[in-house]
């Protein structure tokens, strides 16, 4: 994103006058964020400086390895709209009645993010859903739906869970930043299922307005009027809908699922205070965890020990073992 904005003009503090400078901007940064990406498009130093990253190396690659290693079931789906998403099971090693559904964050896929936790999960005695987001990975779709599309293709995994398991499973919505979003919105959906039980979001944006706004201002030095709106008119023409059509807010004054909201003290690309207004806005039970000295999506290998336990509490409160 940063070079093709330079080449406008627009970054480091210049800002080109007059709408038609606004509306090129606009496009650049939809072009830039909203279709299919191949490629990771969050720094790694907004997540840890790399000294650090060679630590959490260690979490990451033998939990990957690990989960690579066992016998995995690959899922296909139909979403509501026609795309054919695609998701990993890992079955616990003895059958219970308690599920997860994993979602990764922006540019990843499932088996990437969500390892470490899939794996953490199954001791705990969860199948594990490691899905991959529609236009993210082996899941089809040309543009990303940040939460607000996802929240739906959520939902078609949980009823696929429910036809497979006739009922019988109590399901945890588990999400990393857009995969963390997209697990809060769809607790909000009217047509949610009473056995979705609980919900772990780790550094959840509000919205993606919300996000988008801030990463202009934080590196461009520029106002969310009227990029933002331009931005929005584009994104609904051409994938379908608005930045504002739904928010993590809107769903946590409606859901009645438990929610453990986590989130980096350091995150510089998701800031804290998305997941502390999450938390403030929540009328179901809910609890709130920050973890110091960890920035976006780096809580988990920061302090492992601190987020299992929370996770695990959480989890053993409102989803007490059942067994299959």
């Amino acid at each position: 994103m940063n070079s093709a904005l330079l080449a406008l003009g627009i970054a480091g503090g210049t800002v080109l006058a007059g709408a038609a400078a606004s509306g090129i901007a606009a496009l650049v940064l939809f072009n830039r964020v909203i279709p299919r990406q191949e490629v990771l498009r969050v720094n790694l130093d907004e997540m840890a400086d790399m000294e650090k990253w060679e630590e959490y190396k260690k979490i990451i690659h033998p939990n990957k390895e690990w989960l690579l290693a066992q016998e995995i079931e690959h899922i296909t789906i139909k979403s509501n709209d026609g795309l054919t998403l695609h998701a990993n099971f890992l079955p616990a090693e003895e059958p219970t009645g308690r599920v997860a559904v994993c979602h990764h964050g922006y540019t990843s896929r499932g088996m990437n993010d969500c390892s470490s936790i899939a794996v953490f999960l199954h001791k705990l005695g969860f199948d594990c859903l490691i899905v991959d987001n529609r236009a993210h990975g082996d899941s089809e779709g040309k543009y990303i739906g940040f939460g607000i599309l996802d929240r739906y293709d959520c939902l078609s995994w949980i009823n696929y869970i429910n036809e497979r398991f006739e009922g019988k499973k109590e399901i945890l919505l588990y999400g990393v930043s857009m995969g963390a979003a997209t697990a809060v919105m769809a607790s909000g959906l009217e047509e949610l299922p009473k056995n979705v039980k609980a919900v772990v979001a780790d550094c959840a944006y509000t919205s993606p307005y919300d996000v988008f706004s801030h990463i202009l201002k934080r590196d461009y030095h520029l106002p969310k009027f009227p990029i933002m709106n331009i931005n929005d008119r584009i994104c609904r023409k051409k994938a379908g809908y608005g930045f504002k059509d739904y928010s993590t807010l809107d769903a946590v004054k409606s859901t009645d699922c438990p929610i453990l909201f986590i989130h980096g003290k350091e995150d510089k690309f998701v800031p804290v205070w998305m997941s502390e207004k999450n938390y403030a806005e929540c009328r179901s039970p809910k609890e709130l965890l920050l973890v110091e000295n960890a920035g976006h999506a780096a809580s988990y290998y920061e302090n492992r020990e601190l987020y299992e336990k929370t996770v695990s509490d959480f989890v053993e409160k409102y989803m007490p073992e059942m067994k299959g």
